[in-house]
């Protein structure tokens, strides 16, 4: 994925960082309630099942995932939550 994801405004930061499956996807899903239409989301995990349950839950709820990364077994993503 191209570096101008770091560059992008990002509205809130979710950091699962050492959670478990199923805590970041429920702790995502309250972050994505509390951002604003449109909002950008920007989410530190170091689960692997995230890579599965991320883009399901975009998928799912019709958000937008722009991108992911993953680095040294951290996962980044970069949600656009649905106007």
């Amino acid at each position: 994925m191209p570096d101008t994801f770091d560059s992008l405004p990002i509205d809130a930061v979710l950091d699962a960082s050492g959670l478990n499956c199923p805590e970041p996807v429920m702790m995502l899903h309250q972050h994505v309630r509390d951002l604003g239409a449109g909002g950008l989301l920007k989410v530190i995990a170091t689960d692997p099942s995230t890579q599965r349950d991320i883009p399901k839950f975009c998928n799912f709820l019709d958000h937008e995932l722009l991108g992911q990364r993953e680095s040294a077994g951290t996962y980044l993503y970069w949600i656009r939550k649905k106007a």
